[in-house]
């Protein structure tokens, strides 16, 4: 019994967690709530700031959050050729992501919400990556080739799938967002990172990094 107290408070400081402050129910309702929001940008210091923060997880039934969601929509669809953006790009930390399905038929956008990767293969491709908030960078980047995911919907329904190939490689690059991780710092930590090459069309005990 001693317990319960504890539990509850427990309970109350992962709900506040959750509930968005009155800045950020300002940012996602300001303007027209049918339209984009501008995608932050790592040229401008207080939206460096910004992109460099901890994201919090969101309360998916919290009307604002789908408000939230169907904005970010707009402004991935507002890109020139984005295949994902995640809530800080848009100036709130929050975990939700948009990422497009490469891995499925028509190829749709699909939002996630409180995303988290359980695993990641050892086994990992080397591939070009730009990003919507880093102007003129792009890079080569190593990602995991299969990853275990779990989130939620709008209406709290948890999931969990396995997904691969480029598709994975947005996941990662999403999720890394919602930490503050940028491409950019990525390339600089990586740099005497080492690898082993290896045929995934032959029989490999592990690659690793």
């Amino acid at each position: 019994m001693k317990k319960l107290p504890i539990l509850f408070i427990l309970f109350i400081s992962f709900m506040n967690a959750q509930k968005l402050s009155s800045k950020e129910i300002s940012i996602i309702n300001q303007g027209d709530i049918k339209t984009l929001l501008p995608i932050f940008q790592t040229t401008d210091s207080h939206q460096h700031n910004t992109l460099l923060g901890q994201s919090k997880e969101i309360d998916p039934k919290d009307p604002n959050t789908a408000i939230l969601v169907a904005r970010m929509k707009e402004s991935l669809l507002s890109t020139d050729g984005g295949v994902g953006i995640a809530a800080p790009q848009v100036g709130i930390n929050r975990k939700v992501i948009w990422v497009q399905r490469f891995d499925k038929e028509g190829e749709p956008l699909e939002y996630f919400i409180n995303p988290v990767i359980t695993w990641k293969s050892e086994l990992q491709n080397l591939g070009p990556e730009g990003d919507l908030s880093i102007p003129n960078f792009r890079d080569q980047f190593y990602r995991s080739k299969v990853i275990q995911l779990q989130y939620v919907d709008l209406k709290g329904q948890k999931y969990s799938e396995i997904v691969e190939g480029f598709t994975a490689v947005i996941f990662q690059h999403e999720i890394d967002h919602l930490f503050g991780i940028l491409i950019s710092d990525k390339k600089k930590n990586e740099t005497n990172d080492e690898y082993i090459k290896v045929d995934a069309y032959k029989r490999s005990d592990s690659v690793g990094r």
